[in-house]
């Protein structure tokens, strides 16, 4: 079974995910486990066939029926997965999830129970994890008949124990399979844990483990979405988003990595391949409000504390350091990026790259990130302490220095550093809520010499951003000169740094849609119109294109909202999950899922709710 699909990779969308708030898993419809970085999000990967199908390593569980049609679901308000097989002979389903609870502690265990419906079938199971990136074989010990345990032949020490109801064969290099038959309400269980050591119980030879684990991490997600204060439209996809999104959460470092995976590609066959197993900066605010809109005020402090504790980092003579990029969940500052060039990549898309040379890069951005998502979070009251305060004005004295510089932009070009609009946006966005926080809070800060560097930005933009030759009525363009708009010009009215109906920004979102839209879906920027300092087109850019159904919004044209949300909705895979960005047949592509994806439809359909509901508009 393995074999016969070695030959080829599965779409990026046909994955459903599960995790334990410390790692996840990505589940195939084939019931392939075919990429999983283990024990935690950052840690090398155990299984990863999505970049390379001969290599790689999976874990399948799946019946041996001819060519069965596959459906994915996720068990109501969970994130438990079942995989459903269908046939002539049988039907079979497949559940997976991770534990999660006090219960089992750290064992960071898969739990993979096959269930034979209806008919009769004869499940298999292949086990073949790869060590270190693939890098290191399994060395295979058995403990009995049903049990063995995996160990990486690298330096990392980790062990594994597989744990199943049925005899376990050994065959090949690392590789653990069972077969067994299946009649009507049969089932049959595999459990794949951390083995601390050699006498650690299997959590599955306990009584009625696989009954007290489901019900307990059933439990855990119902309870946990059941805080959702969301009640409008499209409340469904939006309750969605938020359990991905805490799946994406470290429940150890109390921060939100960018998506589980690494190496998956923006454009098929290229090289814009990266890794995102890391926090960025720039997520912050977009996190913490929509946290505190869906009213997860736990996580959003969680996550607030760990902004205060990782970036607020005293450099030489007592100055704050230079805010970076991205960070490792940690708070670790070392990323650095290296190529793995013994896997073939998804598809033939090489390099796969682990670490991310961005954040050696200069993005100015990112201080208006970060301060405004002080300014969300602490627009209830005065939560920032007087510590807080004093490093993110340090931050705020840097941008008042700075705020001229070229930068890499918040595309991370690998070209040359230039002038980008966004980021001298968000430069005026770190003063101005750095401004209003002082004033709301009472907090000290140089008010006067702050709000004159913010004023002098914001006529920067309005002089050298914009120019009058652009279509018909100007447009605020991506570079000082430049003729082309760029799609994070959509968060100028989302951050309040213009009117959503000023004429400057009606003429600018009217060139985005010449220039960028295609029907619903926007492009954050055309290759052809500005040098990158990478190979190839890409899609379209989900983010952009739930930022583009806000502006609509604030713009006040609703139905045209509500038509491009309603479409991009349609975009997500079988299980309401995205990725980065969308191919020319409606494929995923990019790291997946991508939680920054998640956070703005999160933002755009509550915003586009409370409109319509203000209009008076029924569901």
């Amino acid at each position: 079974m393995a074999k016969r699909r070695s030959a080829g990779y599965p779409p990026i969308e046909d994955h459903g995910v599960v995790g334990d708030l410390t790692t996840v898993a990505l589940v195939g419809l084939d019931g392939s486990v075919d990429m999983m970085c283990y024990p935690d999000f950052d840690s090398p990967s155990v299984f990863a066939a999505l970049l390379d199908a001969e290599k790689g390593g999976r874990f399948q569980v799946a019946p041996l029926y001819a060519r069965p049609r596959a459906k994915q679901l996720y068990l109501p308000d969970s994130n438990m997965l079942l995989t459903r097989f269908l046939s002539h002979d049988g039907v079979v389903e497949v559940s997976d999830f991770m534990t999660v609870g006090p219960e089992w502690g750290g064992s960071h265990a898969l739990v993979r129970r096959a269930k034979c419906v209806r008919g009769e079938a004869r499940v298999r199971m292949v086990c073949e994890p790869r060590f270190d990136y693939a890098r290191a074989p399994a060395r295979v010990h058995r403990q009995d008949e049903r049990s063995v345990l995996l160990e990486s032949a690298g330096d990392d020490g980790l062990v594994l124990r597989l744990t199943s109801e049925v005899p376990l064969s050994t065959e090949g290099e690392g590789e653990v399979r069972a077969e067994t038959a299946l009649a009507a309400d049969e089932h049959v269980t595999f459990v794949l844990e951390q083995a601390v050591d050699s006498g650690h119980e299997p959590l599955s030879v306990r009584p009625g483990f696989a009954v007290a684990a489901f019900q307990e991490t059933y439990g855990f997600w119902h309870d946990w979405i059941g805080r959702c204060e969301y009640r409008g439209r499209w409340r469904e996809m939006v309750r969605r988003s938020a359990l991905a999104l805490k799946l994406l959460f470290s429940r150890r470092h109390g921060t939100l990595v960018a998506s589980p995976t690494f190496g998956l590609p923006e454009v098929v066959g290229g090289g814009r391949n990266w890794d995102y197993r890391y926090t960025w900066i720039r997520d912050s605010a977009f996190t913490i409000g929509a946290l505190l809109r869906l009213g997860y005020d736990e996580e959003a402090h969680e996550f607030m504390g760990w902004l205060a504790r990782c970036c607020c980092v005293e450099g030489a003579g007592g100055e704050v350091d230079a805010l970076q990029v991205l960070y490792r969940l940690d708070g670790g500052r070392e990323v650095e990026e290296r190529s793995l060039d013994h896997l073939a990549g998804y598809r033939g898309s090489r390099p796969v790259r682990i670490g991310n040379d961005a954040y050696r890069q200069r993005q100015l951005d990112i201080y208006g990130e970060l301060m405004e998502a002080a300014w969300e979070y602490g627009s209830g009251g005065p939560v920032l302490s007087y510590d807080t305060w004093t490093r993110l004005s340090g931050y705020v004295e840097r941008v008042s220095r700075e705020w001229h510089l070229a930068d890499q932009g918040i595309w991370e070009s690998r070209g040359e550093p230039q002038e980008f609009l966004h980021s001298r946006v968000m430069c005026w966005l770190a003063l101005d809520r750095a401004v209003r926080l002082s004033v709301r809070h009472s907090l000290p800060a140089p008010l006067d010499r702050w709000r004159q560097i913010r004023d002098e930005v914001h006529r920067d933009v309005h002089e050298r951003f914009w120019n009058p030759e652009v279509g018909e009525r100007g447009a605020f363009v991506q570079r000082p000169g430049a003729r082309q708009v760029d799609a994070s010009c959509l968060l100028l009215p989302l951050v309040g740094f213009i009117a959503p109906r000023d004429p400057r920004w009606s003429a600018t979102l009217r060139a985005v849609e010449r220039q960028l839209v295609e029907d619903s879906l926007v492009h954050r920027y055309r290759t052809d119109g500005f040098d990158d300092g990478l190979e190839g087109k890409e899609g379209t850019f989900n983010v952009a294109t739930f930022w583009y159904v806000q502006c609509l919004t604030r713009e006040g044209d609703l139905v045209q909202a509500r038509l491009v949300l309603e479409k991009m909705l349609g975009y997500a895979n079988h299980l309401g999950l995205y990725g980065e960005e969308l191919g020319l047949e409606g494929e995923h592509l990019g790291n997946f899922p991508q939680a920054f994806t998640h956070l703005a439809l999160v933002d755009a359909a509550t915003e586009l709710d409370a409109a319509l509901t203000a209009r008076g508009e029924r569901d």
